[in-house]
């Protein structure tokens, strides 16, 4: 476990419906989570929000957990898991939302998985020539990028400001591109100032070059989560 780790290890508690689980810290949580939406009050929803069909006793209003939206039981039938709110089990979305979170599922079993465990790339800080040859992972929190080499850094996501992925493999005709590295600008804690880095594939071996593809690829898409998370 690196230093970042064991700061902010975190104690998990239930959340006022009972749930989800929470870090009992807000300052714990995973900066790809979002914030549970407020129910549309059930006085001001007379009618399903996508279907117009009116409620009474036989046709029940039901609020999606991801929108906070009313529905019929017809628009919002699908019980879809929601990790990005902490949900303990697949839980009621209208088809908008669910659609969307069975596409972040992915994210959360797959791609996660592979920023966890990590790759290897040529780091080079700021506008130094010299580059060092590091392994970059997401910190088991999920709240730290972690890169150690010969030297050791610890970037806070909630810190990154933009990032660039940079490709080779284009062509006119609209061939295929592969990752070959990034460019990620963030803030150091106490500074204003952006401080860059980028991040180059290794050349050594064939499969190298494969896994830090796949983990660009990955980083890419946490990317879009942690900007869609601070626009909430």
């Amino acid at each position: 476990m690196s230093g970042c780790e064991a700061r902010d290890a975190k104690k998990l508690v239930r959340s006022p419906s009972g749930l989800r689980m929470v870090p009992e810290h807000r300052s714990a949580r995973s900066p790809f989570g979002l914030d549970e939406p407020p129910w549309v009050p059930d006085k001001e929803c007379p009618r399903c929000m996508q279907c117009d069909t009116k409620f009474d006793f036989i046709t029940r209003k039901h609020h999606c957990r991801r929108c906070g939206k009313c529905f019929c039981d017809k628009c919002c039938s699908k019980k879809v898991p929601l990790p990005r709110m902490c949900f303990v089990d697949p839980v009621r979305q209208c088809a908008e939302c669910a659609l969307i979170s069975q596409k972040e599922t992915e994210f959360y079993d797959k791609q996660l998985k592979v920023l966890m465990n990590g790759a290897t790339f040529f780091v080079t800080l700021g506008t130094s020539d010299k580059s060092e040859l590091m392994v970059c992972r997401l910190s088991n929190n999920q709240r730290y990028l972690v890169l150690d080499g010969d030297s050791h850094y610890e970037i806070e996501i909630v810190q990154i400001s933009t990032v660039q992925i940079l490709t080779e493999g284009f062509t006119p005709g609209g061939g295929n591109t592969r990752a070959i590295g990034m460019i990620l600008q963030y803030k150091v804690p106490g500074s204003e100032e952006l401080t860059q880095m980028k991040f180059t594939a290794s050349e050594d071996f064939s499969c190298n070059k494969k896994l830090s593809a796949t983990w660009l690829a990955a980083m890419h898409k946490a990317t879009k989560l942690l900007y869609e998370s601070r626009d909430q």
